[in-house]
């Protein structure tokens, strides 16, 4: 795809048109295209959440704001682990599928993404990371039960408020992310599909 196209039919990527990047605002343009040209291509839900974009640029402020948070001591792996969990439990397709991708880059383990969306329980992952994906997964599932017994599990492995503040905030806004992918009908690029499959030379 040039710098200039976009798909044809937005029934290859969604349910709801995609724009034209010549249509876009320059912010909006200029972010998909900076993002095209580090990834080598433009990921469907840039394209599919241009559609609205105010709401755009309020998801990837957001987006920003929790995964490049300085001071976090997740690590970019333990975060991907976080949204591909959750993902799978909500049943989204596209985020397990693209954030599958990133987790295979950022933990170097072609297998891991795969295991932890099946089930992390038989993941080759430590207690404390088995930890943070339990505490993500009752927030994502049954939030109503979170209970203070949840908080000292995470601190009795060294997890602080800060943390338990990031693995909420990843959790919750990937709640909102794999909502609207699955009511937007969001498909995920072939390249995911295949990313970091074999570990590099």
């Amino acid at each position: 795809m040039t710098t200039s196209e976009t798909p044809t039919s937005s029934i290859e990527i969604g349910r709801y048109p995609v724009p034209e990047l010549t249509d876009l605002p320059e912010d909006i343009r200029s972010r998909i295209l900076a993002v095209q040209e580090k990834a080598g291509f433009i990921p469907n839900v840039f394209l599919v959440l241009a559609h609205r974009p105010d709401e755009f640029r309020a998801f990837f402020a957001y987006h920003d704001a929790l995964m490049e948070r300085e001071g976090s001591t997740l690590t970019p792996a333990e975060k991907e682990m976080i949204i591909v969990a959750t993902s799978a439990a909500n049943g989204c397709q596209y985020c397990v599928i693209a954030h599958s991708a990133l987790l295979r880059i950022f933990s170097k383990e072609p297998m891991l993404a795969d295991q932890i969306a099946v089930n992390y329980l038989h993941a080759p992952l430590s207690e404390r990371q088995k930890q943070m994906l339990a505490f993500a997964l009752k927030l994502s599932r049954s939030p109503e039960a979170v209970s203070e017994a949840d908080y000292q599990a995470l601190y009795e492995l060294g997890y602080n408020d800060d943390d338990i503040w990031d693995i909420a905030g990843i959790t919750a806004f990937f709640g909102l992310s794999n909502r609207m992918a699955i009511v937007t009908a969001m498909q995920a690029n072939r390249e995911f599909y295949i990313m970091a499959r074999e570990p590099r030379k």
